[in-house]
């Protein structure tokens, strides 16, 4: 794979994962496009953080295949991606600090890291910050600085598990902003959530899991108006699903 070629688009067979008796995932299917903003939606133990770390070479799934582009997934392909988890995993280090070691694990040479670096403090509002021990930060900036160390990778898609579970409502509302500028810069977004009012903030289309099945992958408009079956339905409307 060429450093200029994309991973995407990104196809789902089958996909199947089972803990012992439990099984996590089943028959997941679905293709994702090279650009916009997925949700993936549903309630809470749906499967939607396990398929994400499947995507992401976290987890093996037992059955099935994911292609990136045509390709099986391996390394030159999750050198392309980077994941924010729900609570930021930050190192003992400066905010400016945590950025710069994701990049020089990238092999990034010293001019691009800097470059990289100041564009990524600026655009999320982090440069009054660089020199500031980034977990001694609230927990919106902590998550603001694991979004802009993603970012600054500048991956051909970003997976976020239920990033803003845990913010107030002006944090989530400063993540929810980042990304969706984002997206207009040619990442691809894959934001695992619960939350309707937020998927339907932010997605473009809608992957709806239930009992690790996927039961609905449509455009967003028409999964707000018209779900197809009555576990979406319940969902949106606030409703314990069947």
């Amino acid at each position: 794979m060429s450093d200029r070629e994309r991973i995407l688009p990104l196809e789902v067979r089958g996909l199947g994962l089972a803990f012992g008796a439990r099984t996590a995932l089943e028959d997941v299917s679905f293709v994702l496009g090279a650009e916009g903003l997925t949700v993936v939606l549903g309630a809470n133990g749906a499967g939607k953080s396990v398929l994400l770390r499947v995507l992401h070479g976290l987890l093996a799934a037992d059955r099935g295949a994911i292609l990136w582009n045509g390709r099986p997934p391996g390394p030159p392909v999750w050198r392309r991606q980077a994941m924010v988890f729900q609570k930021p995993v930050l190192l003992r280090r400066s905010v400016a600090a945590n950025i710069s070691f994701a990049l020089a694990a990238r092999g990034l040479a010293r001019g691009e890291r800097r470059r990289r670096l100041e564009a990524v403090l600026e655009s999320c509002a982090l440069a009054h910050l660089a020199h500031l021990p980034a977990r001694r930060l609230s927990g919106g900036e902590q998550q603001r600085v694991a979004l802009a160390r993603a970012l600054a990778l500048e991956p051909d898609i970003l997976f976020l598990d239920e990033p803003t579970a845990s913010l107030d409502p002006a944090a989530t509302r400063a993540i929810e902003e980042l990304l969706l500028r984002s997206r207009t810069s040619g990442t691809r977004i894959v934001l695992v959530t619960h939350d309707v009012a937020q998927a339907r903030r932010l997605a473009e289309d809608v992957v709806f899991l239930h009992g690790g099945r996927v039961l609905e992958h449509a455009p967003a408009e028409r999964f707000f108006t018209r779900p197809q079956s009555e576990a979406a339905r319940a969902h949106v409307e606030g409703r314990l699903p069947p």
